[in-house]
């Protein structure tokens, strides 16, 4: 299986999982970018999987919808209005495409119904594969426009279950930003320092600092390290409301991310 990053918009990405012949979309929410992608690799659609209903993941559905093949289907969460007809899915649901068996995971917080595709056991032996949307990005999550602090919370803290190895294929180019806040938060983590000159000297090649995998961003993410001391110390100082509780750090962290700069 070939993953790629398609971008989009100033910093989408629209991940094409293909295997030489047929392929899958994951949040197309431009049509253009995607229909360029497969003539270029001359690509059948197989399928579109959709994690959450916000335009930039959405746009592009009804377009590619004559592009899918016969009796190819769109697939979405089951709890949110999608702009087109889709296999309604939530946690516990499994499906076959490409040949490949996807689990599905609710991940509420960034919105209300909002879900993640995971492909554990990719058909050419690689490390698994994580399609997250907004709710996990690389050394940050999605802001809170629908769900509380408590549901995302539970949502990484499901994420971070994943095996180590499983790449992170999150829907936005944030990470350089999410560092800057990462390393303000935990000045002395070594790990925050070198994945910045790492995608730093990524970006300078205009390439892709994504997938991540869940054993870096355990390292570098502070939004999956609401227990270590150190974020927990950084989150009171930053507001002394915050108390010790993983979820209370958590809104903390997320509201001073809302107005860091």
């Amino acid at each position: 299986m070939n993953l790629v990053a398609v971008p989009a918009f100033s910093d989408n990405y629209l991940w094409l999982l293909h295997d030489g012949r047929s392929a899958l979309v994951v949040d197309p929410g431009d049509a253009a970018p995607v229909k360029e992608a497969l003539r270029s690799l001359g690509l059948d659609l197989q399928g579109i999987l959709v994690t959450h209903h916000h335009a930039d993941h959405v746009g592009g559905v009804r377009e590619l919808l004559p592009l899918l093949s016969p009796g190819a289907k769109v697939w979405g969460p089951a709890g949110e209005s999608m702009p087109v007809d889709v296999e309604p899915l939530g946690e516990g649901d499994r499906f076959e495409l490409l040949g490949q068996s996807f689990d599905v995971l609710d991940v509420p917080g960034h919105t209300a119904g909002h879900i993640a595709f995971v492909l554990k056991h990719p058909g050419d032996g690689g490390a698994p594969i994580l399609f997250c949307g907004d709710t996990l990005f690389s050394a940050g999550c999605g802001r809170l426009f629908e769900g509380t602090p408590a549901q995302m919370h539970d949502s990484l803290s499901k994420l971070a279950a994943l095996p180590g190895e499983t790449r992170v294929c999150c829907a936005h180019e944030y990470t350089l930003s999410n560092l800057r806040f990462a390393r303000t938060v935990e000045p002395q983590n070594e790990a925050v320092a070198r994945h910045e000159a790492w995608c730093l000297a990524r970006r300078e090649q205009s390439l892709p600092t994504l997938p991540s995998t869940i054993a870096v961003e355990l390292q570098i993410n502070p939004f999956l390290r609401c227990e270590h001391a150190d974020v927990r110390e950084a989150a009171q100082r930053h507001d002394p409301s915050v108390t010790s509780q993983p979820v209370s750090v958590l809104a903390g962290l997320r509201q001073w991310k809302n107005e860091f700069r």
